[in-house]
C-alpha cells in the first residue's frame, strides 16, 4: 500500500516521538477492512514507539490512543488520500509536536469550551479542503478532553451521508448537529464552536496593546511578501491571517509562476508559512480581524476577533478575496445540501444527476467540463450575452454532448424541499420571460470578492469593494497600504500579489525613513 521511500519519509517524520502510541483498528471482512489493516501494520513498522490493534466488527474505524488511553481522535474509515496527512499530523499534535500547533491563546480558548463535545467531520479523500478542517478538529481534541473528533469517509458510509442529506465536504456536526460546512480553519472554527456550546467563566482573555513597527493582514501572496521584505529590513512585524496561502489553499494546480514549472495551492501555502517562519515574524494564525482603527495622525490599532490589540505605525491591508455568492432566494439556505462552490470537493456527491453551473468566465467553464465527466448533465448559465471564457475552454465545452449553454440569463432562486435543491429559477434577460431548471445541484462560479468590508470607513473603496491604491500601494489614508487582490490592481494572479505586496514593503519602509 505504501511504497518505500512513502515508508522512509515516515520513519524520519516519526523518528522523534517521545510517546507510545496504538493504532486501533476495527475492521469489516472486505477490502476496506484489509485496507486499513495494511495501513496501520505499515505505519507501525516504521517507529518503535508506534503499535497497532485489530479487532473484527461491523463497521471500519481507526482510533488512536496515546500510552493506551484514547485521544478522542477517530477516523471512521480508510484515513488515506489527502487524510493519511491528517493521520500522520493527529501522531505529531499528540507528541506535541507539528508546525501546525497553536499558539497559546488558541490553546487556552479551546479548553474553555463547554464540553461534553462530540464533533464529527464527513469528508471526501480527494477534498483539498477537509483536511485542515479535520486536523483543526483532532487539535481541539488533543487540547480539551470532553471533546472527540470522528472523521467519516463519505465514501464507506454512503447511507449515512445520504441520511443527512450532505452534498458538500467537509461538513461538521457538533453533537448532532450542523456547525459548519465547507473550507475553514481552526480560528474560525473554534469561534463557531465557542458561540454554539458556550464557554466557561474563566473563557474571558484580556490582552494588553502589544507593539510592532509594522502590522500585515492576510497572509495570502501578497501578505507573506510584505511581512518578508519588512522584517528583512529589520522591523519588527506581525502578520495577521486567517490562514497562511489564503485563496492559494484552495487552487489544485499552479503553472504559470516563471521558474516553477508546477506547484499545487497546498504546497505553495506550506512554502510562504515556511518562508515566513524563517524570519522573525509575529504570526497571529487563525485570526479574523475584528476592527482596525486610527489612535491619532500616527499610531494604528488592529483588533482581533480572540480579543487580540496589536498597535503600529504602518499596516499593510493584504486581505485577498473570497467566491462571489449569488445572493439570492434560497442559496444560504441549501448551502452543503445542493449549492456547491468547489467542483474537485463537491463533484463526486453529483455523480450520475443534473446540476448547473452558474458562471461563464474561465473557472465556471473549467468546473462545467469537469463536472460533465461526472454528472448526467450540466447547464451553464450565463448573466452576459455571451460566456467570457477563453475560447480553447469554450471550445471544449462545447464539444461535450452532456452540456447546455444559456446565456444572457439571471439566475434569481434555488429552490429545493427544505432538504435538498430541486431546481433554479431564472429569468431571460431579452424577454423577461422566467423559467424553472429541475436539478440536483448548483455550483457557484462568478468569480472573486473583495474582503475589503472590515475597512469600511478606513480607507478609499471603490463600487466594486476593492481599495484604491496608487502606483507605490499607498491608500487614502496615510500610513495604510495595500497589496493584491483587495485592490484596484488589475490581474489578479499569485505573480502579480507576490509583486505588490514586496512593493508595498518597500513603500512602507522608504516612507518611514523619510519622516524619521
Amino acid at each position: 500500500m505504501l511504497d518505500q521511500s512513502m515508508l522512509d519519509s515516515i520513519r524520519g517524520i516519526f523518528a522523534s516521538l517521545k510517546a507510545h502510541y496504538t493504532l486501533s483498528a476495527s475492521v469489516r471482512d472486505d477490502s476496506h477492512g484489509k485496507q486499513l489493516e495494511e495501513m496501520c501494520r505499515e505505519v507501525a513498522s516504521v517507529s518503535e514507539q508506534i503499535d497497532y490493534t485489530v479487532e473484527q466488527a461491523d463497521f471500519i474505524a481507526l482510533s488512536l490512543l496515546k500510552e493506551g488511553k484514547p485521544t478522542g481522535i477517530v477516523f471512521r474509515g480508510v484515513p488515506g488520500g489527502h487524510e493519511f496527512t491528517s493521520l500522520l499530523l493527529a501522531v505529531l499534535n499528540a507528541d506535541g509536536q507539528g508546525k501546525n500547533l497553536p499558539d497559546g491563546l488558541l490553546q487556552q480558548r479551546i479548553a474553555f469550551l463547554k464540553t461534553p463535545i462530540k464533533l464529527t467531520t464527513y469528508a471526501s479523500l480527494s477534498c483539498t479542503n477537509c483536511p485542515e478542517v479535520v486536523q483543526s478538529l483532532n487539535l481541539m481534541a488533543l487540547y480539551n478532553p470532553g471533546i472527540e473528533h470522528e472523521m467519516v469517509d463519505g465514501a464507506i458510509y454512503k447511507d449515512e451521508v445520504e441520511a443527512l442529506g450532505i452534498n458538500a465536504v467537509p461538513a461538521v456536526y457538533a453533537n448532532g448537529e450542523q456547525l459548519h460546512v465547507g473550507q475553514s480553519n481552526l480560528g474560525n472554527l473554534l469561534i463557531k464552536l465557542e458561540e454554539k456550546m458556550g464557554v466557561t467563566e474563566q473563557a474571558a482573555v484580556t490582552s494588553e496593546p502589544q507593539i510592532f513597527d509594522l502590522i500585515v493582514v492576510g497572509g495570502g501572496p501578497a501578505g507573506s511578501a510584505s511581512a518578508i521584505y519588512s522584517a528583512r529590513k529589520g522591523l519588527r512585524v506581525a502578520l495577521v491571517a486567517e490562514r497562511v496561502g489564503g485563496q492559494v489553499n484552495e487552487t489544485t494546480g499552479i503553472e504559470n509562476i516563471p521558474s516553477v514549472n508546477y506547484t499545487t495551492g497546498m504546497q505553495l501555502a506550506a512554502d510562504l508559512r515556511k518562508h515566513v517562519e524563517d524570519y522573525s515574524i509575529t504570526l497571529f494564525d487563525g485570526r479574523r480581524i475584528d476592527e482596525i482603527s486610527a489612535l491619532d495622525d500616527h499610531l494604528f490599532q488592529v483588533k482581533t476577533i480572540m480579543g487580540e490589540q496589536l498597535r503600529a505605525m504602518q499596516v499593510i491591508l493584504a486581505t485577498g478575496a473570497r467566491w462571489r455568492r449569488l445572493d439570492v432566494p434560497g442559496e444560504e439556505q441549501y448551502i452543503g445540501r445542493g449549492v456547491a462552490f468547489c467542483p474537485h470537493c463537491d463533484g463526486p456527491f453529483f455523480k450520475g444527476k443534473s446540476v448547473a453551473v452558474v458562471g461563464g468566465g474561465n473557472s465556471g467553464v473549467e468546473a462545467a467540463i469537469d463536472l460533465a465527466g461526472i454528472c448526467s448533465k450540466v447547464t451553464v448559465l450565463e448573466f452576459m450575452p455571451e460566456l467570457k471564457a477563453d475560447k480553447v475552454l469554450r471550445e471544449k465545452l462545447f464539444s461535450l454532448s452532456n452540456v447546455e449553454v444559456h446565456t444572457n440569463v439571471a439566475t434569481q432562486e434555488v429552490f429545493g424541499d427544505g432538504q435538498k435543491v430541486n431546481g433554479v429559477r431564472i429569468k431571460d434577460r431579452t424577454t423577461g420571460e422566467v423559467h424553472e431548471l429541475a436539478l440536483d445541484g448548483v455550483f457557484v462560479q462568478i468569480g472573486l470578492a473583495a474582503n475589503t468590508s472590515v475597512f469600511d470607513g478606513l480607507v478609499e473603496r471603490n463600487r466594486a469593494g476593492e481599495i484604491i491604491v496608487d502606483e507605490r500601494c499607498r491608500t487614502s489614508r496615510l500610513g495604510l497600504y495595500a497589496a493584491g487582490d483587495c485592490t484596484t490592481v488589475p490581474y489578479k494572479q499569485i505573480v502579480i500579489a507576490m509583486g505588490e505586496g514586496a512593493k508595498a514593503a518597500l513603500t512602507a519602509f522608504d516612507d518611514r525613513i523619510r519622516q524619521a
